[in-house]
């Protein structure tokens, strides 16, 4: 069972190079109990490609799930920014 939800939504654009990316992580169950990191990614408005990892203890997905937002954060994705209706 796992303790604490954990999902994640960033993006990364760059109007100059044509850039519109997306990236999500997840950690969710699988049908027998155990820990599975999704990963998915591509460009902004596809369903781009979809991997999962899976683990025998949470722990781990955990390690790998702060491990791929590290380097995520240091190529430039960020949370979507929320735009304001005036």
């Amino acid at each position: 069972m796992i303790v604490q939800p954990y999902h994640l939504y960033i993006e990364r654009r760059d109007a100059g190079r044509n850039m519109a990316r997306f990236y999500t992580l997840s950690i969710e169950e699988t049908l027998f109990g155990q820990p599975c990191l999704v990963r998915r990614w591509g460009r902004i408005g596809t369903l781009g490609c979809v991997v999962q990892h899976s683990f025998s203890h949470e722990k781990e997905a955990v390690d790998l799930f702060l491990k791929l937002l590290q380097a995520k954060r240091r190529r430039g994705y960020r949370p979507r920014a929320i735009v304001q209706p005036d």
